[in-house]
């Protein structure tokens, strides 16, 4: 079928009449919560559907086909969102349904099945995320993924498993969030982490068994849910966000080790927590429009068992600096960052030491000094390896 004898056959009736006398499925909610990085898409229907699943290029559009389907809820509670420019749902015939939805970049589903409710009913999820152009080039050719597995094709497999124990080592901030500056030399932060993630990836990499993937590799500003959509395709065991904030003390100076935790340590890790998670808004991106339930479909809590972890990692990061690298007074802290979300993978931000101070930033600028540290940490990162994969993970 021609693209646009679909989308006219895409009815603008938010509900299919009854036809015949079999009867359609009700779809009788649904929601959308997501943004650049990654979306989710539920919708509620009385009985379990069938559905499948494919991918149709220029427009990039992710299209689901249905039984014939009655969408009994309000237009409004699926608009467009997110990874979503445009959204269509309708009759396709008196025995079909299709809802097409039209990417603002190359999307993949991560997931695409139907759960059941509590109270009986049953939830279509699509959870759709950034992806390549040849990865949805290459779903495009395919075709080959039916819905209700929930699983992609192995070639084009985001988190493909190749054994190694893979760490996300993302510089913070990028392009036109150059994050703090320099006190005397007027460096960016953004050159510092950028500095620091590459020569710590080298050393990563050469290490047996040990695979080190960056956020970025260049002057270019990641949201900080694609920093975590790039870490979790890419398999991460760990995510590695460093920093190099300024502090209004001058005096005050070293490395702090931060975890995730909804309430802040102290006062300093609450300000610096709240001014990293304004790195999307400055940037001109921001989720203060999303609907409550947004903390729960893209930044979801940490498990326990990954919060523990994160402490894990934090403790190695520490014992490994102890008498080689100044730390800052209880050099452990948590609060709330955004960038360590990631309910999946164990995470930690560094914060290698303050640009505020002469003294920080001149060791943050100097070569000598960025591979000492990262040998440190590539220590730290394969103590934890052992420790906790000793027994199988």
């Amino acid at each position: 079928m021609a693209i646009g004898l679909l989308l006219a056959a895409l009815v603008p009736s938010p509900v299919l009449a009854e036809t015949g006398s079999s009867r359609p499925l009700l779809a009788f909610a649904a929601r959308i919560a997501g943004d650049e990085a990654r979306t989710r898409v539920v919708i509620d229907f009385e009985e379990k559907p069938d559905f499948s699943v494919h991918y149709i290029d220029s427009p990039q559009r992710v299209v689901v086909d249905l039984p014939a389907t009655a969408f009994g809820f309000p237009r409004e509670d699926l608009a467009a969102r997110g990874l979503f420019e445009d959204i269509r749902y309708g009759a396709m015939d008196e025995e079909s349904a299709r809802i097409v939805l039209t990417a603002e970049r190359p999307v993949q589903l991560s997931l695409a099945e139907v759960q059941q409710g509590e109270n009986g009913e049953f939830r279509l999820v699509l959870d759709a995320e950034m992806t390549t152009p040849d990865v949805f080039a290459k779903l495009v050719g395919q075709q080959a993924w039916q819905g209700g597995t929930g699983q992609m094709p192995d070639e084009v497999a985001s988190q493909a498993d190749d054994g190694s124990f893979v760490v996300a080592v993302d510089a913070g901030h990028g392009g036109i969030d150059t994050g703090a500056i320099g006190a005397v030399t007027k460096t960016p932060e953004k050159a510092i982490t950028l500095a620091f993630a590459q020569a710590l990836a080298e050393r990563l990499a050469d290490r047996p068994g040990v695979r080190a993937v960056l956020t970025r590799n260049g002057d270019s500003f990641l949201s900080l849910s694609e920093r975590v959509t790039l870490a979790r395709q890419a398999g991460a065991d760990l995510f590695l966000s460093l920093h190099a904030d300024t502090l209004s003390q001058k005096d005050i100076r070293g490395a702090t080790v931060y975890t995730l935790s909804d309430r802040a340590s102290d006062r300093m890790a609450e300000n610096l927590a709240a001014r990293e998670n304004l790195s999307d808004q400055l940037a001109g991106v921001s989720l203060k429009d999303e609907p409550p339930e947004v903390a729960d479909i893209l930044l979801d809590l940490t498990r326990r068992e990954t919060q523990v972890l994160s402490v894990t990692l934090a403790n190695n990061v520490i014992q490994s600096f102890e008498g080689q690298v100044g730390l800052i007074n209880n050099a452990h802290r948590y609060a709330g960052f955004q960038v360590l979300r990631a309910p999946d993978i164990p995470s930690v931000l560094l914060e290698l030491g303050f640009l505020s101070n002469p003294e920080d930033e001149k060791l943050l600028a100097d070569e000598k000094w960025r591979a000492k540290v990262s040998d440190l940490l590539v220590d730290a990162v394969l103590r934890y390896r052992d420790r906790v994969f000793a027994g199988g993970g």
